[in-house]
């Protein structure tokens, strides 16, 4: 009797009162009487602690109930039996209203749909409701009020995403072109109701500081009938019939199937200038160094043989750490008669590097033209001392020579290296302390020089350039806050004996940074790419890392 209360929660039930009233009717006894007038007494303390009502969820017990145990709710004849007092509770999913169902449907991810469209023709009906595919439309692709045109224009929700997001969402984020050394950035982005693959180039040089220009290369859409369309957008003729085709993983290309309408009426020559005013925004006679010229022209040939089809592989902005000496990404700078170029500067521990995602003939696209060593700082001397570029020269190339000497310590693994080890540093004993200590002789402490891992950024310095040194972009900041020992990458032409040379990498704030190339006495300033990119940063380091080098090895 008292465990069936206890799962009834109301008292005894009427099976246990029935057979205690059966042990004790030779006794004549009237508990009978009592037994139900506690029943009823303990009912209606539980409803009294419950609220009352059935609306409060708990229900009074009188002589005739008993409750159902698992149903959380009355049972009005007798356990076990099913109560028709309160609606019932559902037994499984299927149970449940249509209107809970889209709302439970619309925060599944749309992968999983299809899947729960096989469960059972109800689910398969409430899967055609536009709210649920709209809802994912809008959360996994950014769309907002252009799918209403959509559906206006008698495409729904789920014929978009089934049929042009899903099957191309494999292609939307960062690449770079297989365009020989001079690569390229394009981003495929949900663009309004299109798919569209955006060609971002450099502004024109030297303006470093302008905003990228973009120019679209294909597009996707639905507009013209049920199924995906893609579109060519290469030429000035205005749309045509292309192909997209996934090569491998992070991997595809693209082909144009009316070339004719990359033609112009005047020929070569009039796609040739046209190119040229586009691309660096002057014609051919505005342009009088002849070197800059063959330049000019060789890019203007070898790429024109890539406008009927690219193949592109994926890239990745590197993942930002809390130590990062600045925020990682793209930047834009000057490379001489190169003109601008674009690299990724990301982070390594000590080190900082920019990667060419755009590059030239002499050093091709995806090398690492900076590799900047965070732990080796330059303190700038004054102005006048600056102007002088033999005063810089003796302070770059005085750490260069201090880095190289530690390198053939460290290849040799000489005894010299070892009892340096041994006498350890600021009391450590142990080797590898004491062969840090050995390389930062130049410091009167043990511990590093400033890096990225500082907690606030030191204060602005004043600047200038060696009147020797050259520059595309004369209009730099005349302060920076840090200075440190780098080689860049150079290299003749087609990329033939390719040598890092010393440099002084200097930082001007968040989005603008530069580099002194000695050898060359030439300053190249970069500037961020302040652009939005979705669905480009790399999952992890290591990812990161991995197409690094995959990048190097594409244009080697």
């Amino acid at each position: 009797m008292a465990v069936c209360a206890r799962l009834c929660g109301v008292g005894q039930s009427r099976r246990c009162r029935r057979r205690q009233r059966q042990n004790q009717q030779d006794q004549g006894s009237d508990s009978d009487m009592d037994e139900e007038e506690e029943e009823r007494i303990v009912g209606q303390r539980q409803g009294d602690v419950g609220g009352g009502g059935p609306e409060s969820g708990v229900a009074t017990a009188g002589p005739s109930d008993a409750c159902e145990y698992g149903s959380g709710h009355v049972n009005r004849r007798g356990c076990g039996e099913p109560s028709h007092t309160g609606p019932p509770h559902p037994q499984s999913l299927a149970d449940l209203p249509p209107e809970l169902l889209v709302e439970i449907f619309s925060l599944l991810p749309g992968t999983a749909l299809p899947n729960v469209a096989l469960v059972c023709k109800k689910f398969k009906q409430i899967l055609s409701t536009e709210t649920i595919w709209r809802r994912r439309c809008i959360e996994e692709f950014g769309m907002k009020d252009d799918l209403r045109k959509m559906e206006v224009g008698g495409v729904s929700s789920q014929d978009l995403y089934v049929k042009l997001l899903h099957p191309y969402r494999h292609i939307l984020g960062l690449w770079q072109p297989d365009i020989g050394p001079y690569g390229g950035l394009l981003n495929v982005v949900v663009d309004g109701l299109f798919i569209i693959g955006w060609m971002y180039l450099p502004p024109h040089d030297p303006r470093v500081e302008d905003p990228m220009r973009r120019r679209p290369l294909f597009r996707i859409h639905m507009w013209e009938s049920k199924k995906a369309t893609v579109e060519c957008m290469y030429g000035h003729k205005g749309p045509h019939k292309g192909d997209i085709q996934t090569v491998k993983k992070d991997e595809f290309s693209t082909k144009c199937n009316q070339t004719d309408h990359h033609r112009m009426p005047g020929g070569r020559q009039e796609e040739f200038r046209t190119w040229l005013e586009e691309e660096w925004g002057r014609t051919l006679e505005e342009i009088f160094h002849e070197h800059m010229q063959e330049l000019i022209l060789m890019k203007f040939i070898y790429t024109s043989q890539y406008d009927n089809c690219l193949t592109y592989r994926r890239i990745y902005l590197p993942p930002p750490m809390p130590t990062d000496l600045l925020q990682p990404g793209l930047f834009k700078g000057t490379y001489g008669s190169h003109g601008l170029e674009i690299v990724m500067l990301s982070f390594h521990e000590t080190s900082a590097r920019a990667t060419k995602l755009t590059g030239d003939p002499n050093v091709p696209a995806g090398q690492l033209t900076l590799d900047v060593d965070l732990s080796r700082p330059v303190v700038l001397p004054d102005l006048e001392q600056q102007r002088n570029i033999e005063e810089l020269s003796r302070l770059v190339l005085g750490i260069q020579e201090e880095v190289q000497r530690e390198a053939e310590e460290q290849a040799k693994g000489t005894s010299a290296t070892v009892r340096g080890a041994a006498k350890g540093a600021c009391g450590s004993s142990s080797a590898a302390e004491g062969m840090e200590a050995d390389h930062g002789a130049s410091s009167d402490s043990c511990l590093p020089g400033p890096s990225s891992t500082t907690t606030s950024p030191p204060e602005a310095q004043p600047f200038i350039l060696p009147l020797e040194v050259t520059a595309r972009n004369e209009v730099y900041p005349r302060t920076c806050r840090e200075c440190f020992y780098g080689t860049g990458l150079i290299a003749g032409h087609g990329f033939t004996s390719p040598e890092r040379t010393p440099g002084l990498f200097v930082l001007f704030d968040q989005d603008r940074f530069g580099f002194i190339w000695l050898e060359l006495k030439s300053f190249s300033l970069y500037s961020r790419l302040t652009d939005h990119l979705a669905h480009a940063h790399a999952p992890n380091m290591e990812r990161f890392e991995a197409m690094l080098r995959n990048m190097q090895s594409w244009t080697s």
